[in-house]
């Protein structure tokens, strides 16, 4: 079985607002498991980066939260994605995408980059 890998560098935040934006709220654990499973679980959710990438979120105003109760009956924060948050969640789905056709150009076998 092959060993899970970590989130790439800068891209947690995109996943984040994209999980919130398909699922609706969800407390942290919540997220990085359904990042893990949207993985197919070929990536791992390291909490000590996750917890501080969602506080950077909230302090930016993508997303907000508020104090609720999980499925096991604890006490659990609940992030929910904002309209700035979806703005952004638009913005960094088409960096990404650009970011990634312009490194393909560089890894398509037998084509010079232009």
């Amino acid at each position: 079985m092959a060993q899970k890998k970590d989130v790439w560098q800068g891209t947690l935040a995109l996943m984040v607002l994209k999980t919130l934006d398909t699922l609706g709220p969800l407390h942290g654990y919540g997220i990085a498991r359904r990042i893990e499973q949207t993985s197919g679980d070929l990536l791992a959710v390291n909490y000590g980066t996750l917890y501080p990438a969602l506080l950077k979120l909230e302090q930016e105003g993508y997303i907000s939260s508020e104090w609720g109760v999980s499925d096991n009956n604890r006490k659990a924060k609940y992030y929910k994605l904002t309209r700035a948050g979806k703005k952004q969640l638009e913005r960094e789905a088409r960096d990404w995408e650009q970011t990634t056709a312009i490194v393909a150009r560089f890894l398509a076998p037998g084509e010079e980059v232009s």
